[in-house]
């Protein structure tokens, strides 16, 4: 099923869409907002970290005027605190390589299972200058189906990391941005 009237929007600077960031955040997350990790607080904390590093973007989808998911990203440096936190030998090369680092994907609900995920996600690689980008995942987040779904868009694990102490252990995932065989769009998640 696709939901069409979804409007996919750019944002370069945080501020003009923190509340629609913090607002689908908080109620895809509704669940675990009790634990450290992932109240809202910490996650504007997070938020607005990573909006001053180099290369922040955000592409938001709404439906009307209402926001329905996002993801957002920032260029990663070689000697990045992304790659430092990794337990395992990267790929060579894989540091030195300009990488985008897909930092959250977040889609309410009833627009689960209609692509949406997929097309934010494909619109924010769209323009960007780097080779790869490298996303981190909770392995059991939805009984496995999370990770299953980057794997149908082509990502691969690369290792894994623990970002917080009170927060889980994430397998980190990577492909290239520019792909030469079409995505899947059969996860339940898009």
């Amino acid at each position: 099923m696709t939901i069409s009237g979804i409007a996919l929007r750019h944002a370069l600077e945080v501020q003009p869409v923190w509340h629609e960031l913090i607002e689908v955040y908080a109620e895809v997350r509704a669940d675990q907002l009790h634990q450290p990790h992932y109240s809202v607080e910490r996650y504007g904390e997070r938020l607005a970290r990573h909006a001053s590093e180099p290369g922040w973007e955000a592409v938001i989808a709404y439906h009307g005027q209402e926001p329905v998911g996002y993801a957002y990203g920032n260029t990663l440096q070689p000697d990045d605190r992304w790659w430092r936190r990794m337990t395992t030998a990267l790929p060579a090369g894989c540091t030195d390589t300009p990488t985008l680092a897909l930092k959250e994907i977040m889609l309410r609900k009833p627009w689960r299972g209609t692509g949406t995920a997929l097309r934010i996600h494909d619109e924010l690689l769209a323009h960007r200058s780097e080779e790869q980008v490298s996303l981190l995942v909770n392995p059991q987040a939805g009984n496995g189906k999370v990770k299953a779904l980057y794997e149908s868009w082509g990502y691969e694990t690369i290792s894994e990391q623990q970002p917080t102490p009170d927060g889980p252990v994430l397998t980190a995932m990577l492909r290239a941005i520019r792909r030469t065989e079409p995505s899947s769009s059969a996860g339940p998640l898009e």
